[in-house]
């Protein structure tokens, strides 16, 4: 039953990070890097401090008695993982919300579940047993599932004209979109290595009242500060160097409308990893594998949205039917993956 619940509370953090980028379509005025960074503020520290605080008891006590060492890893792979998260809001203004999430995100759920479990010496033991081999099968259809995702994006690509493309997608560009991606997903991986490294604090938090359940919240506090870091200093100085920083006082736009669809992007996007962490603490001995689900639900979610907003607007019927089937794989790779979690169970 507690793996059944991990999977849910992944399914509703996928729902979540699918839809973060919604409010941002909101933004009027400003250039990307200020939209991005006003929201990083919401999603990298008033979020997990707000939500830490109201769920890990003594918070800023648990971080103290931290070891040193464990809080420099969890930052450092919070840095790293910042790289994939300032180059993620590339990818979907180059690619749209759901070829965009499907590749960055298929190559991140590949590394983010494949890494952990070698780094532990856990993978030897994974691929002998019939549930490592099952969550192995799910992850493997899972990246099938992007591969196909990508084929209709290059699909899209050789079918519609420049004027249809940018009708619902302003700025894109497949080789451009693609090679971020790619840089994005694998660099986004890190978050699932700083989660790993951030178990210590977890433990902490727990012996310190925290209920499990919300035990990962106060690892988050480091992560995401690691991750504000880098896009900070990189959207700060995009501020400055195309003289963009006007935008926070350009009253010609409307800047309390603006700050507002930024809160409301923030928040949204930590809840996927508040509901990530909670699902993490459900899945017992192999809690790597909700990396897979966690990314698999962002895509299924994103991919959804990206049909509703219009974005594959005039592909043709080949191209149509091969986005269902990839968006279909990625879906069956959740059942996979939640079978071998269960037999495990």
């Amino acid at each position: 039953m507690a793996v059944i619940w991990g999977v849910i509370l992944h399914a509703l953090g996928g729902f979540a990070s699918g839809s973060f980028y919604l409010p941002y379509k909101r933004v009027r005025g400003w250039a990307w890097e200020s939209y991005w960074f006003i929201g990083g503020l919401f999603s990298w520290i008033a979020a997990p401090l707000i939500l830490g605080t109201l769920t890990v008891p003594n918070l800023f006590d648990v971080l103290k008695q931290s070891p040193s060492d464990t809080l420099w890893w969890v930052y450092f792979w919070g840095v790293l993982w910042g790289f994939g998260g300032l180059t993620f809001g590339l990818a979907m203004r180059y690619l749209g919300l759901s070829l965009g999430m499907a590749v960055t995100l298929g190559l991140c759920a590949f590394f983010g579940t494949i890494v952990p479990p070698i780094w532990q010496g856990q993978f030897g033991k994974l691929i002998s047993t019939l549930s490592g081999q099952v969550i192995i099968l799910g992850l493997g259809v899972c990246v099938l599932g992007i591969t196909i995702c990508g084929i209709a994006g290059m699909m899209k690509e050789r079918t519609l004209s420049d004027e249809q493309k940018k009708a619902t997608i302003a700025e894109f560009d497949i080789r451009k979109g693609l090679m971020v991606a790619i840089f994005s997903g694998i660099m986004s991986a890190c978050f699932a290595f700083g989660q790993t490294a951030g178990q210590p604090i977890a433990e902490l938090a727990v012996k310190a009242g925290a209920d499990p359940l919300y035990m990962n919240n106060a690892a988050l506090v480091i992560i995401l500060l690691g991750g504000l870091t880098t896009n900070a200093i990189w959207t700060i100085y995009l501020n400055i160097r195309n003289r963009t920083y006007t935008d926070y006082t350009n009253f010609s736009a409307p800047i309390l409308a603006n700050i507002v669809f930024c809160a409301l992007a923030g928040f949204t996007w930590y809840f996927q990893f508040f509901f990530y962490g909670m699902g993490d603490s459900k899945m017992g001995e192999y809690r790597f594998s909700g990396w897979t689900l966690h990314m698999a639900f962002i895509i299924a979610f994103s991919s959804l949205w990206g049909l509703y907003l219009h974005e594959w607007k005039g592909a043709n019927k080949p191209t149509m039917r091969t986005i269902t089937l990839g968006i279909l794989t990625v879906v069956l790779s959740t059942v996979i993956v939640g079978i071998g979690n269960y037999l495990a169970a």
